[in-house]
């Protein structure tokens, strides 16, 4: 069953409330997370909680559980000399860049003569978002997973 630090592997389906799907993954290329460890959005992780491998769930996650709402102040308009000179910047481009501790993503919304109206809300700020999942594994994490806080998916090199 799915409790904290428990290792799951799970395939889903992600949609927009237009039903646009956003994101998939399927049993080939399945999410494998450590749970009640924040690695995935708090809403799944709430829905996911005391399930068993085999079942199948449809969630709806409104954007205070998943990506927050979209902030206003985030939408800013920034000199054109910050970007590159050689980049040919267009609306709807994403460029990432290092807001103190973290990457932050922002989108380009417009380019002017010298300004960038950019977008640093995340992508699916203010987004209600609809998970078809498939739990395909739940077992206990090792301690090596626990002391690394994250899932070993056997993908990666010892260190």
């Amino acid at each position: 069953m799915i409790k904290k630090d428990s290792v799951v592997t799970l395939s889903y389906s992600l949609k927009n409330n237009d039903g646009t799907e956003l994101d998939q993954a399927g049993a080939d290329q399945p999410l494998v997370y450590l749970h009640g460890n924040g690695q995935i959005i708090p809403g799944l992780e709430t829905n996911l909680e005391g399930l068993n491998s085999g079942d199948k769930k449809d969630v709806s996650i409104q954007p205070e559980e998943a990506y927050g709402n979209v902030n206003p102040s985030l939408v800013m308009e920034i000199e054109r000399k910050n970007f590159p000179p050689d980049v040919d910047i267009q609306p709807g481009m994403q460029f990432s860049a290092d807001m103190g501790e973290k990457q932050q993503i922002f989108t380009v919304l417009s380019v002017g003569e010298n300004e960038v109206k950019i977008d640093a809300n995340h992508p699916l700020a203010g987004e209600t978002l609809h998970f078809s999942i498939e739990v395909l594994e739940v077992r206990d994490a090792t301690k090596e997973e626990l002391e690394h806080g994250h899932a070993h998916t056997g993908n990666e090199h010892n260190h």
